[in-house]
């Protein structure tokens, strides 16, 4: 009888950085085509501890893709073709609260999607879904973030709503102070429609903020310099690297995906006839 478990393989959506991992094995660039188009770059593929990691540089090496540009449904897609069952996102975000100072890790179980010049779903004309995203993230892939970030003591909270924009701008002061308003953590630009369609894809998908700083309501905002962005930013990519490090072994083990925790986080896809 054939086993019905499916052997995870990991993807990874984040800086160019980020893959350059100790331990990394049998490492391949490979470029994958969709139907929607070009992914931001090649996938570079490689095994951790026996795990199958599948790196995506969201924004092409190089970082030469904005936000608004980004083929996201192209990117999902590749990382589904490729047989990913489980997405890390990690993410460099601005900091909504006092208590999130630059250097923290978010583990986000929430989003206010603000983006509006995006693609955003893979259904269209001929083919209705209504996809929940009362839960966008996946707990289980939470539970497992928090756990690794705990052992390798990076500063870390469980829980926070990311506020998505538009961009290539920040924000001004007045939306700044809006989106505090409304109880978000942090704030970025990449994050959907990744999450949704992750969610169309049946992949589950978790995402790490990490906090390179203030956002501009923050009265001490504008002395902060770029050498000191940088280096946050540099310490943020080695905790990120050891944090995947970590979690590939926790996420090894196969798993049954009809299971009910499991199929309710993935599988609440519902496609209606057109009336």
């Amino acid at each position: 009888m054939t086993d019905p478990r499916k052997t995870p393989i990991i993807g990874i959506i984040g800086g160019s950085g980020l893959y350059d991992i100790e331990g990394l094995e049998d490492q391949h660039w490979e470029h994958i085509s969709t139907p929607w188009g070009e992914p931001s770059d090649a996938l570079l593929f490689g095994t951790l501890g026996g795990v199958q990691l599948v790196f995506l540089p969201r924004h092409g090496r190089g970082h030469r893709r904005a936000p608004s540009d980004l083929n996201y449904r192209a990117n999902i897609d590749a990382l589904k073709r490729v047989g990913v069952t489980d997405i890390l996102s990690l993410s460099a975000v601005g900091s909504l609260r006092a208590d999130l100072p630059p250097g923290h890790f978010v583990i986000v179980d929430q989003f206010i999607d603000r983006s509006f010049a995006r693609t955003k779903s893979f259904f269209s004309v001929g083919c209705v879904a209504h996809v929940s995203m009362a839960d966008p993230v996946c707990s289980r892939l939470g539970d497992a973030l928090e756990h690794a970030a705990r052992q390798l003591d990076v500063p870390v909270t469980r829980g926070g709503t990311y506020l998505v924009m538009e961009g290539p701008q920040f924000s001004t002061r007045a939306e700044s102070n809006l989106y505090r308003s409304w109880g978000c953590s942090v704030i970025g630009m990449t994050n959907m429609p990744e999450a949704k369609l992750a969610r169309e894809a049946e992949i589950c998908y978790a995402t790490v903020a990490m906090v390179t700083d203030f956002d501009c309501w923050h009265d001490e905002h504008d002395a902060v310099t770029v050498d000191q962005v940088v280096k946050i930013l540099l310490g943020n990519a080695d905790r990120a690297r050891a944090l995947v490090r970590a979690i590939a072994p926790a996420l090894a083990t196969p798993r049954d995906p009809t299971l009910a925790g499991e199929a309710s986080r993935r599988h609440d896809v519902r496609l209606r006839s057109l009336l």
